[in-house]
């Protein structure tokens, strides 16, 4: 393992994630609010961290090994979420200790959106964009991860993808060279960014909330620049569109590519995991808006709309609200969170274990009825028209047992700490599958949560981002041995 490459390349990321503060130390400059000094120390600090770092090694360069992968990956969310709590814990008017600021920036740079802050209606606008813009920097080094580097690795949900049907739009890479692969993502999530700013502006949002929510809703992070979220605007138009957005997003950005390529929107119907999500998302639609009109909490045209919104917002992983669904009767609120651990697609910004490692364990079990009706007969287990290797089938039960094993005992940690079992369960929810809102004490915020479960949670959504793996092997002694 090459820690020099490492550390070099690290350098190079800390000095462009630099850049990202200087758009809110502008508006801050511009509103004369009290974050300057915040942002300027920030800047300053990561910049100068950066350059310490690549300036040594910048002539180092050998081909990154496997270990080296690895490494990066996970120092990538790591260290940037720390260097990403420097401007709230430089800000006096926050008053965020050390524990807070790093669970606000890692939470934005994983696309988590849980928050520890209140009173976001008047907070300073830099503050503001700042985490909108980390979640929609986490979100595109999510994709270009997930699409243009693990893969090389021999890791990551596109291994997966790659079980379908061989075509273009099937290859671990998108065009020919990653470098062109991960232009053509950016390309694609910018665009996706730009349309839904403009549809929020032109459904009644302002400038800057258009820019923000369009931030939040294509990473599918859910951070907000009000206290109640989406409901602030109360406009059923914003709740269709962010709907529609927080969908798109939870596909394969690969399909938008293809699909854009072509000039045809065929591939979508025909990749059986968008059929598989699209399936699931619609019985959980059916089923919250039914509840809720049959139970009388909502009229029907309200019960379709909130209904609508909150169960796409939550599967998906977003975090935005209309209402506050923990409230909800009976048994909803847990069943949208447990729906959340199915997220969004492979390849998305979505969080979750991904609907494709899903569709494989129940394509699985469907298999295994069969071979006790007829235990002689060799069934093969197909996605699309192509046979699973029984190899990527033995990774998706092995990722699922460490992910419940994982989850288990970060929420046992949590109790330990005295919050009860529905709080407990629904942070480490929340947390693993880089979802936000929870229930019982950790449904509005988490600035009650003690600094301790912050940490804890702060590592769970780092683990839910990278996959379990990626971090976890990382502890192991072998990955250290030379």
């Amino acid at each position: 393992m090459h820690f020099a490459i490492s550390l070099r390349i690290l350098g190079l990321l800390l000095s462009l994630f630099s850049v990202a503060m200087l758009p809110p130390l502008l508006i801050a400059v511009l509103t004369d609010d009290d974050t300057v000094t915040g942002f300027i120390s920030a800047f300053a600090i990561t910049l100068l961290s950066g350059i310490t770092l690549w300036l040594p090694l910048r002539g180092v360069k050998r081909d990154l090994q496997i270990r080296d992968g690895f490494l990066i990956t996970a120092l990538f969310w790591t260290v940037l979420g720390l260097f990403g709590a420097l401007p709230f814990a430089l800000t006096e008017s926050l008053n965020m200790g050390a524990a807070d600021a790093i669970f606000e920036s890692i939470s934005g740079l994983t696309t988590t959106g849980a928050t520890v802050l209140t009173g976001l209606d008047d907070m300073p606008a830099s503050i503001l964009l700042y985490r909108q813009m980390l979640q929609w920097l986490g979100g595109i080094g999510i994709i270009v991860v997930a699409v243009a580097v693990l893969p090389m690795l021999g890791i990551g949900g596109m291994q997966l993808y790659r079980a379908e049907t061989p075509g273009p739009s099937k290859d671990s890479k998108l065009t020919p060279r990653i470098t062109e692969t991960a232009k053509a993502l950016f390309s694609v999530y910018l665009t996706l960014t730009v349309l839904c700013a403009g549809a929020y502006s032109l459904a009644g949002m302002s400038g800057f909330d258009a820019v923000c929510h369009a931030f939040a809703t294509v990473a599918i992070g859910g951070f907000s620049t009000h206290d109640a979220s989406m409901g602030y605007f109360d406009s059923e138009a914003i709740y269709l569109i962010s709907t529609l957005f927080m969908l798109i997003s939870a596909l394969n950005i690969g399909l938008h590519f293809t699909a854009f390529r072509r000039r045809s929107a065929s591939g979508y119907w025909e990749d059986s995991e968008a059929r598989f999500f699209a399936s699931a998302m619609a019985v959980c639609v059916v089923i919250t808006c039914a509840y809720l009109m049959f139970s009388e909490t909502l009229n029907i045209q309200e019960s379709v709309v909130h209904g609508l919104f909150q169960a796409v917002s939550i599967t998906t992983t977003t975090g935005f609200a209309t209402q506050d669904f923990s409230l909800w009767p009976g048994f909803l609120p847990m069943m949208l969170l447990m729906f959340s651990f199915m997220g969004g697609c492979v390849g998305s910004t979505g969080g979750g274990i991904k609907a494709m490692r899903l569709m494989l364990i129940y394509k699985q079990g469907i298999r295994e009825l069969k071979q006790l009706v007829h235990p002689h007969a060799i069934i093969p287990l197909k996605v699309g028209n192509r046979r699973v290797e029984a190899t990527v089938v033995s990774a998706v039960w092995s990722f699922f047992a460490v992910y419940t094993f994982a989850f288990i005992v970060i929420m046992l940690v949590l109790m330990a700490t005295g919050l009860d079992f529905i709080t407990a369960f629904s942070a480490v929810a929340a947390a693993l599958n880089n979802l936000g809102p929870g229930l019982g004490s950790v449904a509005a915020n988490y600035g009650e949560v003690s600094d301790f479960a912050k940490s804890v949670l702060c590592f769970a959504m780092l683990l839910g981002r990278l996959e379990v793996f990626t971090l976890l092997v990382l502890f192991t002694p072998m990955f250290w041995r030379n």
